[in-house]
């Protein structure tokens, strides 16, 4: 049902990590992987062993990987451009963004392991706990931006029952639907990101949806800054599934 990143391709010698920034290290793996970037395995080990190293430091979210200071006053920008500026917003984000990525990276060390199983075991029991104390929550965790992250975590297969909680949050995506092929509560670019890498009855409906609207940005003059030229790649792949 969910697919994940499309296969990477092409050859990249370019330093990923950013000492300052988690949010910055993410993006960049986030970028090499959209992009189809063949990564080498220093480029990849090296990355991965600068993300576990932030599990367990202070301000962490469930036990996940802890911001930066950085991180934390600038907020977080997802791939797609959209801003969460709260601390607790930016470090759950930015803690199933770094899950995600030690998936992707696909490092097979002790401490890169551990500390990756340690934070799955942390949002598991958040999520967990929520579900529990509202069933029908099931799919969606805190606010739009957060649920979607979520989603990105387990498209890659993080999480326990990851079909299950992608089934029932896109069939909430369908409620939270404007009348301008949009929805509520969502930041929009980035669930597309999200929509683009899953599959299935549910999210077919939820592209086609927004086919419309997204041929009309098409049409658009494209802009040459970084959120344009992802908002747009992220369009021209939607439509392309549907």
């Amino acid at each position: 049902m969910s697919t994940g990143p499309a296969p990477t391709k092409k050859n990249t010698t370019k330093l990923l990590v950013n000492p300052a920034s988690l949010g910055g290290t993410l993006d960049n793996v986030s970028a090499a992987f959209f992009e189809g970037q063949l990564l080498t395995h220093t480029q990849r080990a090296e990355t991965a062993r600068w993300i576990a190293k932030r599990h367990g430091e202070p301000r962490a979210y469930a036990d996940m990987f802890a911001p930066t200071a950085v991180d934390f006053r600038q907020g977080v920008r997802v791939f797609t451009g959209e801003v969460t500026k709260s601390a607790v917003g930016t470090a759950h984000i930015l803690g199933e963004e770094a899950c995600r990525a030690l998936i992707l990276l696909e490092i097979s060390e002790s401490a890169v392991l551990n500390a990756l199983e340690e934070a799955e075991q942390g949002i598991r029991k958040r999520v967990e706990e929520s579900e529990e104390q509202n069933p029908d929550s099931m799919g969606w965790y805190c606010c739009g931006t957060c649920s979607i992250s979520l989603w990105r975590h387990l498209i890659v297969g993080g999480v326990n029952w990851s079909e299950k909680r992608l089934v029932a949050g896109q069939k909430k995506l369908k409620a939270y639907r404007t009348d301008k092929g949009k929805w509520k509560r969502v930041p929009y670019w980035y669930t597309l990101l999200a929509l683009s890498e899953m599959d299935g009855p549910a999210v077919r409906e939820e592209r086609r949806f927004a086919a419309p609207g997204l041929e009309r940005y098409l049409k658009r003059k494209a802009k040459a800054d970084r959120n344009n030229k992802r908002r747009r790649a992220v369009a021209e792949r939607v439509l392309a599934l549907c």
